[in-house]
């Protein structure tokens, strides 16, 4: 099966080479989005010689993925699997995530909590609500809607190519639950972010996103 790995890249100066040399180390094809960063990753990537491209300004990590779906319908990949450039997500974890793939499934979503129990924290809290707002509007429970980590079938790249009207996760899983493709949810363990710094640290930021999260599901997809 021909896979792309896509890495969204925003400042990810201290982790992206490490990254990129255990990703490239399982043979997979990989292209790095390199998201407008203002740190040194921009010259890490040209020094190292990684596959990457450069977008010529700032679209978040909606924008980024979708530029990685494009890239890979265009260049006929049967698979993609999106993983964070801040190495949050182990690559040891990226087989499983392809053979299931390779199994028929659309879309399979990397997920902490489907043999784990999810903790009582606050963004753990609006992961809840997402559950919740997932199960009443397609009838399917979830238990990791915002993971980042998940790989696409042919279908489902090809589908994103055309249109991909969904803001980040959690509406992208409803829109494929909802229309009928095939989704699964598999066991992943996940590292706590060790550099940088977080899209959710700014509790503004996390507000928007949920708020968008929300209303997307409840009345767009």
């Amino acid at each position: 099966m021909k896979t792309l790995i896509v890495i969204p890249a925003f400042n990810e100066q201290e982790s992206i080479t490490n990254l990129t040399k255990e990703i490239t180390s399982y043979g997979y094809d990989y292209l790095i989005i390199n998201d407008c960063s203002t740190d040194d990753t921009p010259k890490i990537l040209d020094e190292n010689g990684f596959n990457h491209l450069d977008l010529p300004v700032n679209l978040g990590l909606a924008g980024v993925t979708r530029a990685g779906f494009m890239y890979a319908h265009d260049h006929n990949y049967d698979c993609v699997l999106c993983i964070d450039g801040d190495g949050q997500h182990p690559p040891v974890f990226m087989s499983s995530l392809i053979k299931e793939i390779e199994n028929g499934y659309d879309y399979v979503v990397g997920s902490r909590f489907v043999e784990k129990k999810k903790p009582w924290s606050m963004r753990m809290l609006g992961s809840r609500l997402l559950c919740f707002l997932i199960k009443v509007k397609t009838g399917r429970t979830v238990s990791d809607p915002t993971s980042g980590m998940r790989a696409l079938g042919k279908k489902v790249i090809a589908r994103f190519d055309e249109s991909m009207n969904f803001y980040a996760e959690p509406d992208a899983m409803c829109y494929l639950i909802h229309h009928g493709y095939d989704v699964k949810e598999i066991q992943v363990d996940m590292k706590e972010r060790e550099t940088g710094v977080s899209y959710f640290a700014n509790p503004f930021k996390s507000i928007y996103f949920m708020l968008c999260e929300i209303l997307s599901i409840i009345f767009i997809q």
